[in-house]
């Protein structure tokens, strides 16, 4: 290989981070760093690393798209028979990865991911371009297709199917939340001294805050 991995390096030198800066419940926190990244207009801010794993242990990632945010967690839609889809299904167990190389920083977060209830998808579902509508219906995710002509040409079946009329919500496709247990904060640091802060849930609801070595 011709490349020299080795020797690409830079140093990160765009701020620190303190416990002070800090707020107290990791959501906050979250909120105003992705307002900092939405202003900063850093390519697709709410891009975001699912990795679940299978029943035997393989973990599995891909990049989704944050479509909501409360106190209870991070929400985004998918196709439910899908790789995730099924993972999810067997084991709920989850962590997201926000990567902002351009601010330095990334966030990670463990949670559990949860159904949303048919009506919460439906309402998102029908926020969506009709075209997006339609191609939730025509891809069945993660499955082989031998060709793109295949794909395209169910899609225009669907658009003769659902012309003149509301395109219903499939059944196989909806919404999750992941609530978190732990989330960490990371901010690039000269001489690779990076500011790591990782957030805990307590079981009296209230959140713990650590610095981790970098």
């Amino acid at each position: 290989m011709g490349l020299d991995l080795q020797s690409l390096r830079r140093e990160y030198l765009r701020g620190g981070l303190n416990l002070e800066d800090l707020s107290a419940n990791p959501i906050d926190q979250f909120e105003v760093w992705m307002e900092q990244a939405v202003k900063a207009e850093i390519p697709d801010p709410t891009a975001m690393v699912l990795a679940s794993a299978s029943p035997d242990g393989q973990p599995s990632q891909r990049i989704v798209l944050l479509k909501g945010l409360d106190a209870d967690g991070f929400v985004f839609y998918t196709n439910r028979t899908s790789r995730k889809g099924r993972e999810l299904a067997a084991n709920p167990k989850v962590s997201l990865h926000f990567p902002w190389h351009t601010l330095e920083r990334q966030v990670d977060v463990c949670g559990i991911a949860e159904s949303l209830s048919a009506e919460e998808s439906e309402r998102y579902f029908h926020s969506r371009p009709r075209e997006s509508q339609l191609s939730a219906w025509a891809s069945h995710q993660s499955r082989a297709v031998d060709s793109r002509e295949t794909l395209m040409a169910h899609v225009r079946e669907l658009e003769q199917r659902f012309k003149g009329q509301d395109i219903p919500l499939p059944e196989f496709w909806g919404g999750y939340r992941v609530r978190p247990h732990q989330m960490e904060f990371w901010q690039g640091g000269a001489h690779r001294l990076h500011d790591r802060f990782e957030y805990n849930l307590q079981p009296d609801g209230n959140w713990t805050i650590d610095r981790l070595e970098p």
